[in-house]
């Protein structure tokens, strides 16, 4: 599954666009090396996005293969710090 399209569905990042732009402006790290929108991610991968004032990191524990319920969204992923 596409970094963008990940971040929308596990709701880390609310819209696909504001997940896009992230990515441009290079907040978006996947193990530690910049990121592209496109970029496929597979389980295990470990995810740093830098917000204005934090960073978020987390390991994917899933990949889900469409859309996701509120309740399952929290399952894709583990929050390191």
């Amino acid at each position: 599954m596409r970094l963008d399209k990940f971040l929308k569905v596990s709701r880390i990042i609310k819209r696909r666009t504001s997940a896009n732009d992230a990515c441009n402006m290079a907040r978006v790290f996947v193990n530690d090396n910049p990121a592209k929108p496109a970029k496929q991610l597979k389980e295990g991968d470990i995810l740093s996005i830098e917000y204005k004032t934090r960073t978020l990191t987390v390991k994917i524990l899933k990949i889900p293969t469409g859309n996701v319920s509120v309740n399952e969204a929290g399952d894709l992923y583990e929050i390191i710090e």
